[in-house]
């Protein structure tokens, strides 16, 4: 395969408060574990066309379908939380309210079996876009006594499931297995030709490094989807001379304790943007391409 480029996009400048407020419904912020909106529609903007279909099997409070509908195309999202899932439904409603001309739908449901969950949408599919659980707990809000003037660390809002069902409870192998499921039943959504896009970032278990990444990478090829590209997403500031940094409380917390023990390790400050292709079965030598006009073979 030829064409594969790798890039950088500053979809960081804002805080993630910042890119949400006055778009999103105010309750979103309790989700936990959401993909920056710069994200969602820096991938929406690259790789479809207005009126195309946007799908994200796993949409949580559904910032790939928001971001899709302000660019004019349509999205359909699975969550498995109905919780998460009737906030999506509302940001859509919000959505069209401020003016948002794509059209968008959410099923509760689990998404490994999406075709049964969205069995009109076979083959319909321009664009998959969504990123595997990181584990049932993420960084959520604090208050520190810094903040607060006493004792302690203060969390809220960090837990976004308790069902033992939710896939993000599983260990990584069962977390995969699950994970290969879904993407199988995505590529059958997607067109011939279609995209899946997945971010990932790696993270760490009792202190070693686990490259998701690599994993997420493996899964896709296993399903037959064709490795396209590779974005890095800053989740920093880029200012004048510095990063600006982003990193919660607890990534920076996590990072000095390591420091303590002798650890060198940093806070991350981007997302890997995995790109596939689903083969459309070309002739030999056939170029194709993407809507961002990048080809491959």
């Amino acid at each position: 395969m030829a064409g594969v480029t790798t890039s950088v996009w500053a979809t960081g400048q804002r805080q993630s408060r910042v890119q949400r407020r006055g778009r999103y419904v105010p309750e979103s912020m309790r989700h936990p574990g959401k993909m920056l909106p710069s994200i969602a529609a820096r991938v929406i903007a690259s790789y479809t066309r207005p009126g195309e279909l946007v799908v994200d099997p796993m949409c949580g409070i559904g910032t790939t379908l928001v971001e899709a509908a302000h660019l004019g195309r349509n999205a359909a999202g699975v969550e498995y939380e109905e919780e998460w899932a009737r906030l999506a439904v509302a940001n859509l409603g919000f959505a069209k309210k401020r003016g948002a001309s794509g059209v968008g739908r959410v099923v509760s449901g689990d998404a490994r079996n999406i075709t049964r969950l969205l069995p009109d949408l076979a083959g319909q599919a321009a664009l998959v876009l969504t990123s595997p659980p990181y584990g049932v707990a993420t960084h959520g809000h604090i208050r520190s006594t810094r903040d607060t003037g006493e004792p302690g660390v203060r969390k809220w809002n960090h837990h976004y499931s308790t069902d033992r069902g939710n896939l993000a409870h599983q260990q990584l192998p069962a977390l995969l297995e699950g994970f290969r499921r879904i993407l199988a039943g995505c590529t059958e959504l997607l067109r011939p030709g279609g995209v899946a896009a997945i971010t990932v970032r790696p993270y760490r278990a009792r202190g070693e490094l686990v490259d998701l990444p690599g994993h997420v990478h493996q899964v896709a090829e296993d399903v037959g989807l064709v490795f396209v590209d590779r974005i890095v997403c800053l989740l920093c500031g880029l200012g004048y001379d510095r990063l600006l940094n982003r990193a919660s409380f607890f990534q920076l917390h996590e990072a000095r304790k390591a420091w303590a023990r002798g650890l060198p390790i940093h806070a991350v400050a981007h997302e890997d943007l995995l790109v596939f292709r689903k083969l459309d079965e070309p002739s030999p030598g056939r170029r194709h391409a993407l809507a961002d006009g990048r080809e491959v073979e």
